[in-house]
């Protein structure tokens, strides 16, 4: 049985829907308050931990140490550049195969996962090289 969801974390998954994009949790707070919906941003933060836990929100660690959070959808995968933070998505999944096999030998249920390279971006890689 599905734990109920509280008025603040139904108001959040409706503004994560709305927004349909990854958002930190801070713009989250400044975007609920702009929609005259204010709500503290420890709740935030703790309606967040819940919809993570319940696998209906994910959560990205960008390098920079800020969580981006989304409605938990398919599978993603990154290629993010370290110097400008560009983050470009790759639509194969390499590892679905290995998903499968980890929900069946460990009996774990998984809700999604991510899948992210690090490195420099073309743009970055010249400017690297060049001194700049």
């Amino acid at each position: 049985m599905k734990a109920q969801r509280t008025r603040s974390q139904e108001r959040i998954l409706q503004l994560l829907r709305q927004l349909d994009r990854a958002i930190s949790a801070q713009a989250l707070y400044v975007e609920l308050r702009q929609q005259a919906q204010p709500m503290g941003l420890a709740t935030v933060y703790r309606s967040l931990e819940a919809l993570k836990l319940s696998g209906v929100v994910q959560a990205r660690l960008l390098p920079n140490g800020e969580t981006l959070y989304s409605l938990a959808q398919a599978d993603k995968h990154h290629l993010t550049c370290l110097q400008c933070g560009k983050s470009v998505p790759i639509n194969a999944c390499p590892v679905h195969d290995l998903e499968t096999q980890l929900r069946q030998s460990q009996h774990f249920e998984i809700y999604y996962h991510t899948l992210e390279f690090f490195g420099l971006c073309q743009g970055c890689q010249i400017h690297f090289q060049a001194g700049v």
